[in-house]
């Protein structure tokens, strides 16, 4: 049996799987599947090189399924490499299954959760640079849909990929012409195609995807390419069954029993192939031991400074140590301070420029081949790659974030610029922690604690300068929190995090000129928050409690406070509640009620409402 004719045999098995799949789970997309089954197959059983009894193999090529939905076809693939027992592809969708509906890392040879359609060049470029600085032979294959390339995400990926002159990367784009819910933007025209991936420097090849010849060719003229190549394959719809192909309106539509039999006779019996045998391996590599630890030297801070900069310093000290940092930036290193960093270790520094979807997609990639990524840039601008970013929670993805110029402190530059959803937008990713410091000190002490924990976490990052008030060498663990303030008959208490620590050391002064205590907490680590502490604090000051925060009203600080108090405080909650304008930042604190004197006026009414509720 010639090869060719055990590559169709494989493509027809691979078909008759993910119409069964998808028809015993009772749902799923089994038209996206019988498009691409040449592709698997050509890929898996001739293509790549793969070690089936390690997925952490260094050598092992990678495969990123970006359109999602076609997961049935790509567990098939790997029940036919012998990595799956076949009896698992029953298991599709179940609750107790690791092969879910899209890719998740819940099996272990899927490296990053895919299925947000867009998404997956990015993270192969972050793998493929990854293999090039650990110096793997290893390649990366990206099998795209073509629906999806109407995502600018796609785009910035490739632009990325060009930059990085990045050899090792092959895109596949599966034009299969149809969509969700119609025919794509450019259909079965190749020609768009081609003419946007070559203005992004790629080296193209278009092809026939269900010509196993043709395929096979371009992948081995794509291995010849100086730099990043596609294979834009044109495909049909449910090939394979006559009443799915090219049919629209079956996009996510299961067949049912009667459907499936009919669809069964036209693909024939189940071909009989020794698909795992055909799997080819290079000889095994271990990935990268770099030097790694997490204890830095300190920094010694006299004068007023801004957490964003002693992020930077930070980050370069703890980069001296750690030699699986990498640091991404969006062209705005010289404000976030991570230039320390690219000037010191520019092989291990990339340069997003403003395409910040595609610097936190490489960073899931980056994470996923074992590398630790800082991505910095303004807290405002993360908000434009939310969707990377709840990715890479589902990714289970070992990535640092730091977003500066927060809140209405930042000042002059106006509400286009200011952080202000960021706390919410971090903190329902289960898992990710949320840490804001005050000081410098702080910011060098909880950029260790988040860089030793495995996991999403996020740092918050003041623009203007603030007083040092922590010693160098003390700690801040994650889930904690520091009392700053406290006496005996303390009248209530006040938590603040970053900027407005400073607030309420002021408004504590001021109180004390009238003979008012007031406890006074920096809750910096505001995910996971110090509940026990809170509440024991909290309870010695007559329950009263004033949360301050630079950031709008819903999501942040107050709410974490109010969800631990649950019902125990009395709470007054000082935050943004209306959209902020340019101003100085100690005119915008008062305008928008974060400042000392607004914390003083809180506090006497709760005494105030004491002495009413006492008459």
């Amino acid at each position: 049996m010639s090869k060719l004719e055990k590559l169709a045999k494989i493509a027809t098995r691979l078909r008759i799987h993910s119409l069964k799949m998808t028809t015993q789970a009772r749902s799923g997309h089994p038209t996206t599947c019988l498009s691409m089954a040449e592709l698997m197959a050509c890929l898996f059983f001739d293509e790549m090189r793969f070690n089936p009894k390690d997925c952490h193999d260094w050598a092992n090529d990678e495969l990123v399924l970006s359109k999602g939905h076609a997961a049935p076809i790509l567990y098939a693939a790997y029940a036919e490499a012998g990595i799956l027992p076949l009896k698992k592809l029953e298991t599709l969708r179940l609750v107790n299954s690791e092969l879910e509906g899209h890719p998740t890392p819940r099996f272990p040879w899927i490296k990053a959760a895919t299925g947000s359609l867009g998404q997956g060049l990015s993270i192969g470029v972050g793998m493929a640079w990854a293999l090039k600085m650990g110096q793997s032979p290893a390649r990366v294959y990206v099998l795209l849909g073509d629906g999806e390339c109407a995502e600018g995400a796609v785009w910035e990926a490739a632009n990325a990929a060009r930059v990085a002159s990045l050899d090792n990367l092959v895109a596949i784009v599966d034009v299969n012409r149809l969509g969700q819910s119609e025919a794509t933007m450019h259909g079965h025209d190749l020609k768009a195609y081609e003419r946007k991936f070559r203005a992004f420097g790629w080296e193209v090849f278009s092809i026939d995807g269900h010509n196993l010849e043709a395929i096979l060719e371009a992948l081995k003229a794509a291995r010849k390419s100086q730099g990043p190549s596609v294979i834009l394959a044109k495909t049909i719809k449910g090939k394979g069954v006559s009443f799915l192909e090219d049919k629209n309106g079956w996009h996510g539509r299961p067949l049912n029993q009667e459907e499936l039999e009919k669809a069964l006779a036209e693909l024939g019996p189940m071909p009989q192939v020794e698909a795992c045998h055909l799997v080819k391996s290079r000889e095994p590599m271990k990935p990268p031991a770099f030097k790694k630890t997490f204890r830095f030297k300190r920094n010694i801070y006299q004068d007023k400074t801004a957490t964003r900069l002693a992020y930077g310093q930070a980050l370069l000290q703890l980069g001296q140590v750690h030699h699986g940092i990498i640091a991404l930036d969006g062209d705005v290193k010289n404000s976030t301070y991570a230039e320390k960093f690219f000037a010191a270790f520019p092989e291990r520094s990339f340069q997003s420029y403003i395409a910040e979807q595609n610097m936190v997609g490489m960073a899931i990639g980056l994470a996923a081949k074992g590398y630790l990524p800082f991505v910095a840039t303004f807290a405002a601008f993360l908000t434009r790659a939310h969707d990377q970013i709840r990715m890479a929670g589902y990714s289970f993805a070992n990535i640092k974030f730091c977003g500066s110029h927060v809140g209405v402190s930042i000042g002059e530059d106006g509400p286009s610029q200011m952080g202000m959803e960021d706390l919410a937008l971090f903190r329902p990713i289960p898992g990710c922690v949320v840490l804001y410091p005050c000081d410098a000190p702080s910011t060098e002490a909880c950029l260790e604690s988040m860089a030793r924990y495995k996991g999403m976490a996020y740092l918050r990052t003041t623009r203007p300068a603030t007083p040092i008030i922590y010693h160098p060498n003390e700690k801040f663990p994650i889930g904690g929190v520091k009392i700053l303030r406290r006496s005996d008959n303390d009248v209530a208490t006040v938590i603040g995090a970053g900027i407005t620590v400073f607030e309420a050391l002021k408004a504590y002064e001021e109180l004390k000129k009238e003979n008012i205590n007031i406890r006074v907490i920096d809750a910096y680590s505001i995910k996971p928050l110090d509940e026990e502490t809170l509440k024991t604090q909290v309870s010695e000051t007559k329950s009263n409690v004033v949360v301050v925060e630079d950031h709008f009203a819903w999501g942040g600080l107050g709410e974490a406070v109010a969800l631990a108090l649950s019902g125990r405080a009395k709470i007054i909650h000082l935050a943004v509640r209306e959209i902020p304008r340019s101003g100085k930042p100690e005119e915008l604190l008062d305008l928008y009620g974060l400042s000392s004197r607004h914390i003083v006026s809180a506090v006497k009414k709760f005494l105030k409402d004491d002495l009413r509720y006492c008459l």
